[in-house]
């Protein structure tokens, strides 16, 4: 008699497989600009290029750490801001400070911490990508892949907009 547990897994696996599942996504906002809006010149290179303000809303339970990345998808995705091991309980970010609240990491510009929106001509997307994390990262320079690579508990995006004048 053959034995029918092979078929039986391999049906399991593929209705399992047909099953969508959704990662749990938080909500990410600026006061300085609305989802899909315009960065407001201060927080570029034609302004005092200080980080604009962040806050979530919908955190999972066990976040005991925040991780930020933010990159311009039309510069082949050059990194504008890497910063990892922002507190658990934190919700927001004020404007100019993440840097002194989260560790941060080597940008695009070869610098450590926010590198404000800077394009060479045109429009340029920045997203602004937040992940909610069971631990801290730890390394003392993380980059955008480590922090990509580190199991997100929930992610929350804002995209921004900017054209220099």
């Amino acid at each position: 008699m053959r034995q029918r547990w092979p078929i039986l897994l391999i049906a399991a696996l593929a209705l399992a497989g047909c099953a969508e599942v959704e990662a749990d996504e938080m909500n990410l906002t600026s006061s300085a600009f609305t989802d899909g809006g315009a960065i407001p010149a201060e927080h570029t290179c034609d302004g005092a290029g200080t980080s604009p303000p962040l806050a979530w809303t919908d955190v999972p339970d066990g976040a005991k750490a925040f991780a930020v990345v933010v990159t311009d998808p039309d510069a082949g995705g050059f990194v504008h801001w890497v910063l990892a091991d922002i507190p658990g309980d934190a919700r927001e970010l004020p404007a100019g400070e993440g840097d002194a609240i989260g560790l941060p990491g080597a940008n695009g510009f070869g610098d450590t911490g926010w590198g404000g929106p800077c394009p060479p001509s045109g429009e340029h997307r920045y997203e602004f990508r937040l992940y909610a994390l069971a631990e801290r990262i730890g390394l003392e320079d993380p980059t955008a892949a480590d922090l990509r690579a580190a199991s997100a508990l929930a992610a929350g995006e804002l995209l921004g907009i900017y054209a220099r004048r």
